[in-house]
């Protein structure tokens, strides 16, 4: 899980957009390291959001780390 969250953590924050991981109505910033450990801590289902000029790049990028595409 550490290296995956220091993948998705680095690449995450590459992005200008505004990117956020949602599970079970809770909601983070996705550049956040701290907030991604306590997010992904259980596993299942997350769903990824962005806004901003990258987004699209930014989703297909981190959906590949987390192995989601």
């Amino acid at each position: 899980m550490d290296r995956v969250a220091t993948s998705f953590i680095r690449a995450a924050s590459g992005f200008a957009s505004q990117i956020t991981i949602a599970r079970d109505g809770h909601c983070i910033n996705a550049k956040s390291l701290l907030g991604f450990l306590s997010l992904m801590r259980d596993h299942g289902e997350v769903t990824l959001s962005a806004e901003g000029s990258d987004a699209g790049e930014a989703l297909e990028t981190l959906a590949g780390i987390l192995g989601t595409k």
